[in-house]
């Protein structure tokens, strides 16, 4: 994937820098495999806004993607390079040979008409998921369990790779895009390569209007309000607002909010970006 660069016809045009979709070879999504989704303008059943900033912005479809991996031993075949509007990585329509349509994260190199497979007899090739006991170490990975069978939530988002380090017994040492290094139960499932559409963050918006169209408004500062409606806010001309903080009243920079008793802390071996 490559991006592309405007001349500055217009404001918006200046600093445009977008993808090529170069790799998308549907328009259309599969029908089986999306459904609407309504937008709440971050309002609640009440109807009371109880997230600002969000609201308008152009319709979506979700599409349902396969973060478990469950089918096991039965080989697919890449359809389709699609474009999800609900994330910044690409997905593949799978065929699999008993007739099932599925969609998963497309990792960088996948192309259409490549077979793929999952469970533990697949072989550690790009596009195929497995466990991680029976991934070699060193291995570029993506879209990683943390708990067997739960389904992937590590390691999602355009261009991010994990790498399997080594192993501890019944558990796999991780070192996460974060700087993370964490033990995963071998058990779990990975997915072999790196995410795609690894350009996304080369791209800029260059205008407000494309902030509208993903549904987000205009954002206020704390130290241009008033007292009564931020921690920040008040003053004579321009006062800093004292420390950083949210609308709670929370630190806003250098608060560490995980949980010191949190279970999981004793699978974490180093901490991300540990100075």
């Amino acid at each position: 994937m490559a991006v592309r660069k405007f001349n500055p016809v217009t404001p918006g045009t200046r600093h445009k820098v977008i993808g090529t979709f170069e790799e998308i070879t549907a328009s259309v999504p599969e029908k089986s495999l999306v459904y609407g989704k309504r937008s709440t303008g971050g309002r609640n059943n009440t109807g009371k806004m109880t997230m600002r900033y969000l609201g308008g912005g152009h319709k979506k479809k979700y599409r349902l993607v396969d973060f478990k991996r469950e089918k096991d031993g039965v080989p697919a075949v890449v359809k389709t390079i699609e474009y999800d509007p609900n994330r910044s990585a690409r997905i593949a329509l799978l065929f699999y040979a008993d007739g099932e349509k599925r969609y998963i994260i497309a990792p960088n190199g996948l192309k259409v008409g490549a077979t793929v497979l999952s469970g533990a007899e697949a072989a550690p090739e790009v596009g195929n998921a497995l466990p991680l006991a029976k991934i070699p170490v060193g291995t570029v990975i993506h879209n990683i369990e943390l708990r067997p069978g739960q389904g992937a939530l590590l390691v999602r988002s355009a261009g991010n790779f994990a790498q399997l380090t080594s192993r501890d017994g019944d558990y796999c040492v991780i070192k996460l895009p974060s700087g993370e290094t964490r033990l995963i139960l071998s058990t779990c499932k990975a997915t072999v390569g790196s995410v795609g559409n690894s350009d996304h963050a080369l791209e800029q918006s260059g205008k407000a209007g494309r902030s509208r169209w993903l549904g987000r408004r205009p954002h206020n500062r704390g130290v241009v309000m008033n007292p009564v409606d931020h921690p920040m806010g008040g003053g004579e001309g321009r006062q800093s607002g004292g420390h950083p903080r949210s609308r709670k009243g929370l630190y806003a920079k250098g608060l560490k909010t995980r949980r010191p008793k949190k279970l999981s802390n004793k699978y974490i071996i180093e901490r991300a970006n540990k100075k």
